[in-house]
């Protein structure tokens, strides 16, 4: 782990001190791209990382932050059910412009613009979890309660 973070990753750590968090940002030195990498790299469970993947909202072209448990694979229908709108795929220009950071480093907080958060309910069973934070090998550790205060996120099944 790394003192000095990148600057995505430091915009993050600011983000969480500016909201009165006191979970710190670490850089590994493996990549935490994808949610198997995460875990090997941070040394967890696949399911206690929080993976955030966003979908494009066809009707208003906005984005959807899904956080998903890394063992889920969301299911778009179930997601659906919930909006309404139709979900498309988020290109990385798509993602980097509304959230700010690039695709295996999205961030649950401190995007560019308010984004409406779906969270996956199995993530609450867990005392702590990680999720990204700003770039693909910067993770910060927190609980699922803190996730769902810091993104304002509604709870659903995702599966």
């Amino acid at each position: 782990m790394t003192s000095q973070l990148k600057d995505s990753a430091q915009q993050v750590q600011n983000k969480l001190l500016e909201l009165g968090y006191t979970n710190q940002v670490v850089e590994l030195p493996d990549s935490t791209r994808t949610a198997q990498e995460a875990a090997d790299a941070i040394g967890c469970e696949v399911a206690h990382i929080a993976k955030s993947i966003i979908f494009r909202l066809n009707n208003e072209d906005k984005p959807l932050l899904v956080i998903a448990s890394g063992v889920n694979r969301i299911n778009e229908k179930q997601i659906t059910s919930h909006l309404n709108d139709k979900l498309g795929k988020a290109d990385a220009d798509f993602v980097r412009e509304h959230t700010g950071f690039v695709i295996g480093g999205v961030p649950p907080l401190g995007h560019k613009e308010s984004i409406l958060t779906f969270i996956d309910e199995d993530l609450l069973q867990y005392r702590e979890i990680w999720a990204a934070a700003g770039h693909p090998r910067a993770v910060f550790q927190l609980t699922p309660v803190e996730l769902i205060q810091m993104t304002n996120g509604r709870v659903i099944c995702v599966k």
